[in-house]
């Protein structure tokens, strides 16, 4: 049986994980093991980073709005009851915003649902 030598398919994995671990620490954009761990391990974070953006974002949202109605004499608990009954479907993101560059339609808003 001939002999089948991989080096060049092996370079080339070798090379795509070693540019993926450019900017690294010390051995770990050297070395084709240590790179190849650390790698992984980005992704992994990456991956868990994208899901707690959404959470955060949602978080940030929900503080401003109650930082916004907390003037106007109400909480955040009883406006969002209070959408929900009057059938209003503005998300917690579009609210937020309102409330950050345009006080006073969102003022308009809330005494609506008051």
């Amino acid at each position: 049986m001939v002999r089948v030598k991989g080096g060049m398919v092996t370079r080339r994995r070798h090379k795509k994980v070693l540019k993926q671990a450019k900017g690294y620490w010390m051995t770990r954009h050297k070395q084709f093991k240590k790179a190849k761990e650390t790698v992984l391990h980005a992704g992994d974070y990456a991956f868990t980073g994208r899901k707690l953006k959404k959470r955060d974002f949602r978080s940030l949202w929900i503080i401003r709005l109650n930082a916004a109605l907390r003037t106007m004499g109400m909480t955040y608990n009883k406006f969002i009851s209070r959408l929900k009954t009057k059938k209003v479907e503005l998300d917690r993101k579009v609210l937020a915003q309102i409330a950050v560059e345009h006080p006073q339609v969102f003022e308009k808003l809330v005494e609506k649902i008051k």
